[in-house]
């Protein structure tokens, strides 16, 4: 088990993004490439922005201090401390009103995560494409 303190984490992380020459400074939590969930402590400089960006997967952004805006085509969504806004599918960005922290929550489809499961990988030639699978057997109980 792993416990780490995200105020702290957020403290920190806010000096740094106010030092930083892109404003910014961000820490993953949990997870990571090779996992299907992924949480990031992101630490915004006011006036700086995340870019448009294409959502990975399902996600959600909980506003810890501060206050942000996301921003998908013509939508804008207000966030401040408490706040949990669900990322949309679509192309989005985000802008720091203030100085602030937010926890990204993003759960990769596996197909993102592993190569074995993958569209191309289910559909190369093979076996493991041709051989119908059985369903598992189940015990009956008595």
């Amino acid at each position: 088990m792993q416990k780490e303190s995200l105020t702290a984490l957020a403290r920190h992380h806010l000096q740094a993004a106010r030092t930083s020459p892109s404003g910014r400074s961000a820490h993953t939590v949990y997870g990571g490439h090779e996992h299907v969930l992924r949480q990031t402590l992101v630490a915004l400089q006011a006036g700086s922005n995340l870019d448009e960006h294409q959502n990975p997967g399902e996600a959600t952004l909980q506003v810890l201090h501060g206050r942000v805006t996301l921003v998908a085509g013509e939508d804008r969504w207000n966030g401040s401390p408490g706040d949990l806004i669900t990322i949309p599918g679509a192309r989005h960005s985000l802008e720091a009103v203030e100085d602030s922290v937010v926890l990204l929550t993003v759960g990769k489809t596996r197909s993102a995560t592993n190569p074995l499961h993958t569209d191309s990988a289910r559909a190369a030639p093979g076996p493991a494409a041709t051989t119908p699978r059985t369903p598992p057997t189940r015990r009956s109980e008595q």
